[in-house]
């Protein structure tokens, strides 16, 4: 596990108190000298597109009563683990330079705010390149009325994604694969659709037959079911504290928006609904609005990680 020790920083806290009687004066107090706390992460360099522990410890002699910061740009939740440490989910985007910037801010019990800066190395991803044939609709630059569509998706999906950031934590240690299958493409892969179009796979598809059952990965509150443009019809599933799930190309969708589902809990039938090749499900996860190679979800909520209490 990889630590960054953090400098003295030194606060100056003077006050003169007053008794009941003018002529009764403190001495001023002296200095209180805080130690910036150690912050590691976990695992020790986190691969591109995928979640990851941050923690932070306080030094034996300082009260923590808070840790607030990013990464990579997206709010971090820390949860207090113990008296002393505070842990929270980060990611690492798809595309990410070597490292990846931390910002950290420290709210002491008895000094002012601090500041702090972290640099996290990042391994680079390994992905395959394929190409598809999908209907001509598909694999062409989208008229101005399917632009109209993908504008409105993609303000659902952002809104979603919004809301699993002021969401507390859902998720409890049970976690599942949606469905017990091959995957048939990896995150992160490039594509080219009809020779035209490419892009970036960010999600994991998973075989599957028409009308094979779909299974929620954690617990969490459904955001979202909708027919989308390429998509299909989907499901997302907000899990609290950044992390948003999403189930798509749906030949049908068991739940409805504001349920809450547990893992394993039944949401969806395999399909072949929105921008397809065949039947199969295109399994997202997403910490805000980065997506990440969703088998990286299992691993970073796994009980042994020693996750706090919401």
């Amino acid at each position: 596990m990889l630590i960054r020790m953090g400098f003295l920083v030194l606060a100056v806290v003077a006050a003169l108190a007053v008794a009941a009687w003018p002529s009764e004066v403190e001495e001023p107090q002296g200095p209180v000298i805080v130690m910036a706390p150690e912050v590691t992460w976990e695992p020790e360099e986190p691969g591109e597109g995928t979640l990851f522990r941050i923690r932070v410890r306080a030094s034996e002699h300082t009260r923590v009563l808070g840790v607030h910061g990013t990464v990579a740009g997206e709010e971090l939740h820390f949860a207090r683990v113990d008296d002393r440490t505070f842990e929270s989910i980060a990611v690492a985007p798809v595309g990410s330079p070597p490292t990846v910037e931390s910002r950290l801010r420290y709210v002491y019990a008895e000094a002012p705010e601090a500041y702090d800066e972290v640099r996290i190395p990042v391994i680079p991803g390994s992905y395959d390149h394929e190409e598809l044939r999908v209907a001509p609709r598909f694999g062409a630059p989208p008229s101005a009325e399917d632009q109209e569509q993908l504008d409105r998706d993609r303000a659902r999906a952002r809104a979603a994604a919004a809301r699993a950031h002021r969401t507390r934590p859902q998720w409890t240690g049970d976690l599942v694969m949606p469905r017990d299958s091959r995957v048939t493409s990896g995150f992160g892969d490039g594509r080219v659709f009809n020779g035209q179009v490419s892009s970036r796979h960010m999600g994991l598809d998973l075989r599957g037959a028409r009308g094979d059952t779909v299974l929620a990965a954690a617990r969490g509150t459904v955001e979202v079911v909708d027919p989308f443009l390429l998509a299909g019809n989907v499901v997302y599933v907000n899990h609290g504290a950044g992390l948003l799930s999403a189930y798509f190309h749906l030949s049908r969708q068991l739940v409805s928006v504001g349920d809450t589902v547990e893992a394993g809990q039944p949401i969806g039938l395999v399909g072949a609904t929105g921008r397809v090749t065949g039947p199969h499900l295109h399994w997202v996860v997403r910490y805000g609005m980065t997506s990440v190679d969703p088998r990286s979800l299992l691993t970073v909520l796994a009980p042994s990680r020693g996750r706090g209490r919401p």
